[in-house]
């Protein structure tokens, strides 16, 4: 580029915002999660969250526990270093509440990356939403887990088993995901859908695609290059829009941001409605086929 060539100037901001959130509010958003009882006092919600190599899933699974706790918290392993996927093992995370021994009515799942190539199989997936995965198990990218593996669960319990499906995909590397990821990704959530576990989506690292973003956390729906490029994964994999939410996960930061943790409590708001509908859903037809 010429010395007397200028830069392209970013594509403005879109004067309205296309989707709507009070960014005042998040103290009544917080409560409700606070609040949040399961239909049934002995039931949980299991959340797993699955996804590319690098894509976030336990930094938001670190996120969600520092919002909920009130300060950054890194229980689940992350890795700044892209060096393939970091998780190995299938691991329970339970968030705090209140005192020791004391938790909410909901768990995180996190697993081994997508990848065709050394990554999580699909067929690991679909086991784990049936609650055949016991807590511990290393997955192999080369062979999926058998029923006569220590680590299969014969007979899941209603805690064992998936109400909540989550894909987590960097918004870095949205637009670059081989055809290979997205056919897994459809895969499996159909196999959610057979199920009856609802699916969402979360779109990571916002601030790092989107320099407005960066600037300026609460220009997120007025992006509108974010908007395409969630709606071109919702056509890719089939997930509503209305069921897609970006957010920004805390990396760097020593202390939490109040219009950050309003998008996490977003998603996560979702999340457990998605959980309450799964497990009111299960219980009707029971009540049916009984």
């Amino acid at each position: 580029m010429g010395s007397g060539e200028s830069k392209p100037e970013p594509p403005p901001l879109l004067s309205k915002p296309w989707r709507e959130i009070d960014w005042r509010d998040k103290q009544r958003a917080l409560q409700s999660v606070r609040n949040y009882q399961p239909p049934a006092e002995d039931l949980q919600i299991r959340i797993l969250l699955h996804g590319s190599n690098g894509s976030g899933k336990s930094s938001f699974i670190n996120s969600v526990q520092s919002v909920l706790r009130d300060r950054m918290y890194t229980h689940a392993s992350a890795d700044n270093m892209f060096q393939g996927t970091f998780t190995k093992k299938y691991i329970t995370y339970k968030i705090q509440k209140g005192g020791p021994g004391t938790f909410y009515p909901f768990v995180f799942n996190d697993i081994m990356g997508l990848h065709s190539m050394g990554g999580v199989l699909a067929d690991d997936v679909k086991l784990a939403m049936k609650g055949h995965v016991k807590e511990g198990y290393t997955f192999n990218p080369h062979q999926k887990l058998s029923d006569d593996n220590l680590f299969y669960k014969r007979a899941p319990t209603a805690n064992d088993k998936v109400q909540v499906l989550v894909c987590v995909v960097s918004a870095e590397t949205i637009s670059q995901l081989p055809d290979d990821t997205l056919k897994m990704i459809r895969d499996i959530r159909k196999e959610a859908s057979d199920l009856g576990i609802p699916q969402v989506a979360v779109l990571t690292k916002i601030d790092k695609a989107c320099p407005e973003i960066k600037e300026d956390v609460k220009n997120v729906y007025k992006v509108d290059y974010l908007k395409e490029k969630m709606e071109e994964f919702s056509a890719a994999v089939g997930i509503p829009m209305n069921c897609i939410f970006p957010v920004k996960n805390y990396s760097e930061e020593i202390d939490l941001n109040s219009d950050v943790d309003s998008l996490i409590l977003s998603a996560l708001k979702h999340i457990i409605n998605c959980g309450e509908d799964c497990i009111s859903f299960k219980a009707y037809h029971s009540e049916l086929l009984g």
